[in-house]
């Protein structure tokens, strides 16, 4: 068992690594809901993801030599 007095401040170094562990486990965590977002998304909010339809009414001249 290492004690931590003996070291100096290696609790300090151990709350660190848990820190970066928990923010690297928030990261996937959105990540995967990111993704669940686009999957399920336009399911539950289909306006969301619609395309905006109007329509363009455009004259085109074609050359016919």
């Amino acid at each position: 068992m290492v004690t931590y007095r003996r070291f100096g401040n290696l609790a300090g170094a151990r709350n660190m690594w848990r820190l970066i562990k928990v923010l690297f486990y928030l990261a996937i965590l959105a990540g995967l809901a990111l993704i669940a977002y686009a999957y399920i998304g336009p399911l539950v909010f289909p306006d969301d993801f619609a395309a905006p339809s109007t329509q363009i009414m455009q004259p085109i001249t074609l050359d016919t030599d």
